[in-house]
């Protein structure tokens, strides 16, 4: 199956302070941070272009993964034919010390979650 849910979870080394898409200027702080997405069609290649630099700027994680501070550290994928992307990303925020740095990151057509990323303490 190849499709379904992932986490990436990302490590970003030092504070950033960058422009992402109709959120504007945002201020992201050096730390970790897991975000959640779906792919319903292709999940092993969505993760293959989230971990590419170079490419054109489409979802609100590009604008992030695309900073030379930011890494990816680990990725977990949760196949499926259903979209479950809410499901995985509310039990991130179930975490102690879980906390929303940017509202309605890439959940701007989500009714269920503030932000499809999750800062970690």
């Amino acid at each position: 199956m190849n499709s379904g849910a992932y986490q990436l979870f990302i490590l970003v080394n030092k504070n950033l302070k960058i422009k992402i898409g109709s959120l504007g200027i945002c201020n992201i702080k050096a730390g970790q941070y897991v975000y959640t997405g779906s792919a319903m069609n292709n999940l092993s290649k969505r993760i293959l272009r989230h971990r590419t630099k170079v490419k054109k700027i489409h979802w609100h994680i590009d604008y992030l993964l695309n900073s030379k501070q930011v890494e990816i550290i680990k990725v977990k994928k949760y196949p499926s034919t259903e979209k479950l992307e809410c499901y995985y990303n509310q039990k991130i925020f179930k975490r102690k010390g879980a906390y929303v740095p940017i509202k309605g990151f890439g959940s701007s057509d989500c009714r269920e979650c503030e932000s499809h990323l999750v800062g970690m303490i």
